[in-house]
């Protein structure tokens, strides 16, 4: 695949996020990775666009590639994606995705303005990679970026991407299934479809009998309209300490075993009030009894949504931000809005993809953001949510800034030199140079 990578900071070659263009490069040496340093040359692109335009319309898909400046890409790629579109480049049907550096602060925002724009030229848009500025500097960073890719390229081979069709003014019919080839599906993993859906002949009850009809596993149905919760989370925190509800109806019983322990969740819902409605919105609550701890790290999680969609904006933030801090893979949202069969199809192959890979993504915003302000909460309540609290010193997540004191000093060095012009003029690139400097000994080390 001939890959256009559009380099968009404004440090060219010096580029920390770059690098992890350079080390896919190199672990996936199939493909063609040309690099445009858009950001460093915006000026002389401003001027003549032939040879970004040559090298976008040759290109197979597109990484656009970028530190995270104040919310949003850098000055130097909004200008380079509106040279785009006044140059009419003609991208349509191309793959698109992206890669990111930051510290996480809204990179969420970022990468949407990126899709937004990738999908207003036409292109087929694939979830991109935001990564911590250091993250290639550890395995655990590496293992991202290649998971990154590959499900990229799987993606690329089955067509599952996002498309600018996403916008309709209601919802269409879905005619109804039947389970079909029950006996041939597998039965390995535990896969849990989570409704509260009490019509068998609705829009949403047709779009759960069309998924477990493509989906390649045998699926269960949890409704949570048929258990008899005695009530909404009373908030009394009692269990903080016991990790049981004071409510006598073994919910949290229930709950881990029936729900937690799967392998994967399906959430099907009709959008209510802006929501998922008030039975979900109690069962949420209720899960409470796990307190503050992210006990489905890992699983992968689908939706299946009945209403529009496309015009509850906080509905889809929410629903992204429930993956993130949870640390679970969202492999997609089907709604009956457009095509819905082709969505829950794509729903279901990225599904499986997810479960038979234990395909992961780096956190975000939401789930690093999410994760920082719990471990404050916390480490601050350890003497009453003890649960919590052991669960997060097993997990490593007191990672406070303070603890690391080399850094600090380093820091304090780094502003001992930006202070000193007369320094800096005698450095040149050094200071950059010496940046990347652990980046190069990790890519050196892939041509032994």
């Amino acid at each position: 695949m001939n890959i256009a990578v559009i380099n968009g900071s404004p440090k060219g070659k010096y580029s920390v996020t770059l690098q992890t263009v350079r080390y896919l490069e190199k672990k996936f040496p199939d493909h063609v990775f040309s690099v445009l340093h858009a950001g460093q040359q915006i000026k002389a692109l401003e001027k003549n666009f032939s040879k970004a335009k040559e090298l976008l319309e040759s290109a197979d898909a597109v990484i656009f590639s970028y530190p995270v400046y104040t919310f949003m890409a850098p000055s130097q790629l909004h200008r380079f994606i509106e040279l785009m579109k006044e140059n009419g480049i003609d991208v349509k049907g191309k793959y698109a995705t992206q890669i990111s550096t930051s510290k996480h602060f809204y990179d969420v925002t970022a990468h949407k303005y990126i899709e937004e724009n990738a999908l207003d030229m036409g292109m087929r848009y694939i979830r991109g990679l935001s990564a911590d500025m250091e993250d290639l500097l550890e395995e655990k960073g590496r293992k991202d970026a290649d998971k990154f890719f590959g499900f990229f390229l799987w993606s690329v081979e089955e067509g599952v991407f996002a498309s600018s069709d996403a916008t309709c003014d209601g919802f269409i019919p879905v005619p109804a299934t039947k389970i079909s080839g029950a006996e041939n599906k597998k039965t390995d993993k535990d896969i849990v479809i989570l409704t509260d859906e009490t019509d068998a002949d609705s829009n949403l009850s047709a779009m759960i009998e069309r998924f477990r009809n493509v989906f390649g596993y045998q699926t269960r149905i949890v409704n949570i309209a048929e258990y008899p919760l005695a009530g909404g989370c009373l908030g009394c925190l009692r269990c903080a300490v016991t990790e049981k509800c004071v409510y006598k109806d073994n919910f949290d019983t229930f709950l881990r075993e029936n729900i937690q322990n799967a392998d994967a969740i399906v959430y099907a819902f009709r959008i209510s009030d802006h929501s998922m409605g008030v039975r979900f919105k109690m069962y949420d609550d209720r899960n409470f009894c796990n307190g503050h701890r992210s006990v489905t790290v890992g699983m992968p999680v689908g939706y299946l949504v009945s209403g529009k969609y496309s015009a509850e904006d906080n509905l889809r933030c929410v629903i992204e931000a429930r993956s993130e801090t949870g640390g679970n893979f969202l492999s997609g949202v089907a709604t009956d809005e457009y095509d819905t069969d082709v969505q829950i199809d794509t729903l279901a192959k990225t599904l499986t993809f997810a479960l038979e890979t234990g395909h992961t993504v780096p956190q975000n915003f939401w789930g690093v953001g999410g994760t920082k302000i719990f471990r404050d909460l916390i480490y601050q309540m350890r003497g009453m949510m003890k649960a919590d609290h052991k669960f997060y010193k097993k997990q490593g997540i007191y990672d406070f800034p303070q603890k690391n004191k080399g850094k600090t000093m380093l820091m304090y060095a780094v502003g001992v030199l930006l202070s000193s012009e007369k320094i800096l003029s005698k450095m040149g690139n050094k200071m950059n140079e010496g940046m990347l400097m652990p980046y190069e000994q990790i890519l050196k080390k892939m041509d032994k």
